[in-house]
């Protein structure tokens, strides 16, 4: 029977369990998870939280990680400034990076969701407003929303995996874990 989890990433941990090219060392997935012969399907970076999932089946690992596979992953990402619906469209259409275009990302402007406190929290300037976006891509390159966002004029503040197919990570507390259900794909 294959093992599988749903962790909810907290800012500054490492998408894995050690950490050997820091001479200081930073917080790993070891802090968190103590389920042997598990591994992330995919990664997530530091600076970003939300959904990573764990699982010993490589089969379902390749699936979810491989970017030929089109898997849906939507992320909750607050950026500097007020985009409008025309600033969205571009990633709907998909945007050149320097790496090549992106596929067409599902975007939408939504109001600031209800999520955990983030530690440290995210810088606040009065006189620049902030605003969230909704997006949804299949594949997942380095850092690609962070990119597209920025592409279009709009700096990500902060990036949360909110799903991965039809794995959520609500009712999921920061830094905690818990069996999948069974995975859909979509």
């Amino acid at each position: 029977m294959a093992k599988t989890i749903l962790f909810n990433k907290p800012f500054g941990v490492l998408s894995q369990f050690t950490d050997q090219r820091s001479p200081t060392p930073r917080p790993t997935l070891s802090a968190f998870v103590d389920m042997p012969g598990v591994y992330p399907a995919g990664r997530l970076d530091r600076d970003s939280e939300g959904l990573l999932v764990l699982t010993d089946d490589g089969k379902l690992q390749a699936r979810i990680a491989d970017p030929k596979n089109k898997l849906p992953k939507t992320y909750l990402v607050q950026v500097e400034g007020a985009p409008t619906q025309a600033d969205l469209q571009p990633l709907r259409d998909g945007v050149k990076l320097k790496d090549g275009p992106t596929r067409p990302a599902k975007t939408r402007l939504i109001e600031p969701p209800a999520l955990w406190t983030r530690d440290p929290p995210v810088r606040y300037r009065k006189s620049v407003p902030d605003s969230w976006i909704e997006i949804t891509i299949t594949e997942g390159r380095n850092r690609q929303v962070r990119r597209m966002t920025a592409h279009i004029g709009f700096p990500t503040l902060r990036l949360v995996r909110w799903q991965i197919g039809n794995w959520k990570c609500d009712n999921i507390p920061s830094g905690e874990w818990i069996t999948a259900p069974d995975f859909t794909g979509s």
